[in-house]
């Protein structure tokens, strides 16, 4: 008698259990511990605790933001958002000190639009997004004795004092190596290591996967390398070599999909030159002999009668350009490399248009009407609750709609997940705090409390139920060690508020249809490959403009894979809106990974085989079929009236 299957938990609730899983960041734990706690200390002891606690504050919401990367892309992942809330603690101050009830609310409920609008350009802008609003909340839900200006100016030292940290503490991975290139090397040779993981699974079910897993360490890479620099190029020749790593890795992630999609398994020496350029980009020597993959005398030919060994002619030409490039590297200071020249990380850089585009758009105005909503209608609440001396003895309002930012936000999970998650983190985190308040001396426990959980925020973002429970006994602290009572109870009470609004303002109807996020970057996705297969078909032979497109179209799927995916764990009640949107995502990646199989072929014998034609027109077929079933206009779905089929 067989046991019957236990069953699965719903997605929602999945979501809400589900723990990223990797090693623990020691450096970003050390950074914390030195953040928060010794910024409040400093405070306390120079008499000015309200500062103190300020500049915390911004060391906790910046440590939530410290993720692994390097150095570089930290200045903008950290700064930007710091920037931001300096200029919401502003706003907020002054609102609140010379506004009333009723303006105050139109006021903030007009940043949340503003602020919510902007999220949808990206990451780092949903970042900056989070933390206008919320500092904007704490500036006008906390009173203070201080000025807008001096509060702001205490807020960008505290957050400053966290990135200054991340930029001169060394890193587990720099402490053998350059210490300017603590992310940036690894990230590399994980690219290199993608590409060897892919070509072991060519051929079988785990292909799909592990082309994924290669865009990811690409775009990993590619973040790593960027960022601000003083000069418009790498100026220094470890940071050219590490670019012409990156660089030379692009023609070998373009055979190695080829491969993957003609289905041909390998043998496992393919695998072994990417493996071996992967340490060399680790350990910064070398690389030494290279195995060149096997190419037969007579064509192989897959099942469906696609020939691979052109596939496999530019994985061997690509082993040996990238031999040279590393060797050329290596032993030549300030060494370009010949193809990357004006294309340093194929990337298409995104400018002022596009991210008014994105903001303005159908997904930045629907997140930007739902943000307004809940953000405005949590300070109503907390301003009337306040007025009405439901709070007691407590002055302090702005918990219930900075609560209400978190909850909104769709790029920290499903709705009924970061209800749940946030609900059971602050009752928890409140319960702790209470019994760590009764026992622990005043203000030095408290100041060694804070420390102890600034070390472990970096540890907590992993989930999000344990991140709310961390950052509530670190604020609850914060605001006893600034004067404000005992309010677990409290904070318990207005979280719960605020995860009803959230769930109401969720379910409301918006103007428009539904999903608008999700369908947004699926047509960024399909003008991308749509891009991309133009040019390929094209005849067009500039490979560095091609490894750019490639690189934009696989970008913007992922990202529309990751939207996707976060919308199909909704509730059923939001999930239906954007059915059907996985399998569009699905028809679009094969669509790309076809358009890389042509173009690898085209370089090799100058035509397509008529099995390439037959698949990129019934990809075409299917992609227009399907993006109309889900919603998304005729100029998203229709890439073969746009030059294609001239192409």
């Amino acid at each position: 008698m067989s046991r019957r299957a236990a069953p699965s938990p719903p997605p929602w609730l999945a979501h809400a259990l589900r723990t990223q899983r990797g090693p623990v960041p020691w450096s970003a734990v050390a950074r914390g511990a030195l953040a928060a706690g010794p910024l409040l200390l400093a405070g306390v002891l120079s008499g000015r605790t309200a500062t103190g606690v300020l500049a915390a504050i911004a060391a906790m919401l910046v440590g939530i933001n410290d993720r692994p990367g390097s150095r570089r892309a930290s200045v903008r992942r950290l700064g930007v958002p710091a920037l931001a809330g300096a200029l919401g603690l502003l706003v907020g101050t002054y609102a609140g000190q010379w506004l009333p009830a009723v303006p105050l609310t139109l006021l903030l409920t007009a940043l949340g639009l503003v602020a919510g609008a902007v999220s949808a350009v990206g990451p780092v802008a949903s970042a900056a997004g989070t933390q206008l609003l919320v500092t904007a909340a704490v500036g006008a839900g906390m009173p203070a004795a201080e000025s807008g200006w001096q509060r702001a100016l205490a807020f960008l030292a505290g957050a400053g004092w966290l990135l200054l940290l991340r930029l001169a503490l060394p890193t587990p991975g720099s402490l053998t190596g350059d210490f300017r290139f603590d992310g940036e090397r690894e990230a590399v040779a994980d690219v290199y290591d993608a590409v060897a993981a892919l070509l072991d699974a060519v051929g079988g079910q785990g292909a799909t996967t592990r082309r994924a897993a290669l865009t990811a360490a690409l775009d990993h890479a590619q973040d790593a390398l960027a960022g601000p620099r003083l000069r418009r190029r790498a100026s220094s020749a470890a940071e050219r070599r590490l670019h012409a790593q990156y660089a030379a890795a692009l023609p070998l992630a373009e055979a190695a999909t080829a491969l993957a999609w003609a289905g041909e398994p390998l043998s496992a020496r393919a695998a072994e030159g990417p493996r071996r350029l992967a340490a060399a980009v680790r350990g910064n020597t070398g690389t030494g002999p290279l195995p060149a993959p096997t190419i037969p005398r007579a064509p192989l030919h897959t099942p469906r009668g696609t020939p691979v060994t052109p596939a496999l002619r530019a994985l061997d030409d690509a082993l040996l350009r990238a031999a040279d490039a590393f060797d050329r590297a290596q032993g030549v200071h300030g060494t370009r490399h010949p193809e990357g020249e004006g294309h340093r990380l194929f990337a298409r850089p995104r400018d002022a248009r596009a991210a008014v585009r994105a903001a303005l758009g159908t997904g930045g105005r629907e997140y930007g009407l739902r943000v307004a909503l809940c953000f405005g209608a949590g300070a109503a609440v907390a301003q009337a609750l306040h007025h009405t001396r439901w709070y007691g003895q407590h002055q302090h309002w702005y918990w219930l709609p900075a609560t209400a930012v978190f909850l909104v936000k769709p790029d920290l999970g499903p709705l009924a997940s970061r209800v749940l998650a946030r609900a059971a983190g602050t009752v928890l985190g409140a319960l702790v705090f209470a019994a760590f308040a009764a026992l622990l001396p005043r203000p030095e426990g408290l100041i060694v409390l804070v420390a102890v959980c600034g070390a472990l925020v970096p540890v907590s973002t992993r989930n999000f139920a344990a991140l709310t429970t961390v950052c509530t006994v670190l604020v609850l602290a914060l605001v006893m060690v600034g004067g404000e009572p005992q309010a677990s109870v409290s904070r318990i009470g207005e979280t719960l508020l605020a995860c009803a609004i959230a769930l109401i303002v969720g379910h409301l109807p918006m103007p428009g249809r539904r999903g608008g996020g999700v369908r947004a970057r699926l047509g960024a996705a399909g003008d991308a490959a749509h891009a991309y297969l133009v040019h390929v078909l094209g005849g067009s032979g500039d490979r560095a403009e091609r490894w750019v497109l490639r690189r934009e179209a696989y970008r913007t799927l992922s990202e529309a894979r990751t939207a996707i995916a976060l919308a199909a764990a909704e509730l059923p009640a939001l999930a239906r809106h954007t059915e059907g949107t996985d399998r569009v995502a699905a028809v679009l990646e094969r669509l790309v990974d076809t358009t890389t199989a042509c173009a690898v072929h085209l370089d090799d014998t100058g035509d397509l085989t008529p099995h390439h034609t037959r698949q990129l027109e019934q990809l075409l077929d299917e992609w227009e079929r399907r993006g109309e079933r889900v919603g998304l206009s005729a100029a998203a779905r229709s890439p073969r009236n746009r030059r294609t089929a001239a192409a």
